[in-house]
């Protein structure tokens, strides 16, 4: 089982939102890491049909979806950003209506019901009304729709915004536990969401995805660029202003340990450190965010050779 991106570009006016993007996904579960804006809801619309390209083609084992048409559709689980639901009907009531949508008979609809809310840990809330349900609530929902029809390709955009991180903690196992023979392809810019339970990271940046990899395997493509160097706090402060830094701690004896991205040593104390995802996330970002000094070149920053490394994913 394939999922293929060919050259996948969408374009608004003048603002290309995704741009030529390629990738094959194969069973497992796949974190599509991005700032707000980098195109990530817009390439995940278009993967699920809800959106037209306006060049390039998603292709399921090797035909393009929109040929497949419903035999696609049918095939595929999706919870938008903005899941929306009916306030009125009980959690019950909504997974038996969506599931008559989705063509599974009365039967089917009440075992699949009766097992999800149960696998999503709602059986006790299934007559409740659904505007009575905390977010997490909603989301593991909204989880349990997606996967009614059993689909071979699980889409989720954002699921875990606005939940607390108990709720996110179970979110993530409940979506490891649904991940088997799929293929999960989870959007977020929260990295943790995806660190521990993604066999597979791309990196989306101004349309384009920038890196992909195991977690390994892209953090190690920063190694000897992230730096912690105990400072004062005046110090502190500068390195903050003209520095990509992801985290100072003040101590006790009123030093402050301050860790920095970046490619020299950014003061004499400083030691190299071993990088995180979310160091990653940083790096890749850091231009954006206007962190660097203009003369510093996204050839210059190491950006170049981590795309290298993985090939190019624009046609």
């Amino acid at each position: 089982m394939e999922l293929r991106l060919d050259r996948l570009t969408k374009q608004f006016g003048s603002h290309i939102a995704v741009d030529r993007v390629s990738f094959s996904f194969t069973p497992g579960v796949y974190g599509l890491l991005g700032a707000n804006g980098a195109g990530k809801t817009t390439l995940m619309r278009m993967i699920c049909d809800v959106m037209r390209p306006t060049s390039g083609s998603v292709l399921f084992g090797g035909i393009p979806t929109d040929q497949l048409g419903d035999g696609y559709r049918a095939r595929l689980g999706y919870l938008p950003q903005d899941f929306g639901y009916y306030p009125d009907f009980t959690a019950c009531d909504f997974m038996m209506y969506l599931a008559s949508l989705k063509g599974l008979t009365a039967q089917q609809a009440k075992v699949r019901t009766r097992e999800l809310l149960e696998v999503v840990g709602l059986a006790e809330a299934a007559k409740r009304k659904v505007k009575t349900f905390s977010g997490g609530m909603k989301q593991r929902l909204g989880i349990a729709q997606a996967v009614l029809n059993d689909p071979s390709v699980l889409v989720l955009d954002e699921p875990t915004a606005g939940l607390d991180p108990k709720e996110r903690v179970r979110f993530r196992n409940l979506i490891s536990s649904l991940a088997q023979d799929k293929i999960v392809i989870l959007s977020t810019h929260i990295v943790s969401d995806v660190e521990y339970i993604a066999d597979e990271i791309l990196v989306m940046r101004a349309g384009g995805i920038v890196t992909t990899g195991t977690v390994d395997e892209i953090t190690g493509d920063i190694r000897g660029c992230v730096w912690e160097c105990a400072v004062t706090p005046r110090e502190a402060d500068a390195m903050s202003a003209s520095l990509t830094v992801g985290n100072i701690h003040y101590a006790q004896d009123g030093s402050a340990i301050v860790r920095v991205v970046a490619q020299q040593r950014p003061h004499p104390s400083a030691r190299t450190v071993e990088p995180t995802l979310e160091d990653v996330y940083l790096y890749l970002f850091q231009e954006q965010s206007g962190c660097l000094p203009v003369s510093q070149t996204k050839a210059e920053t190491g950006q170049d050779a981590i795309a290298r490394r993985k090939g190019a994913h624009r046609g």
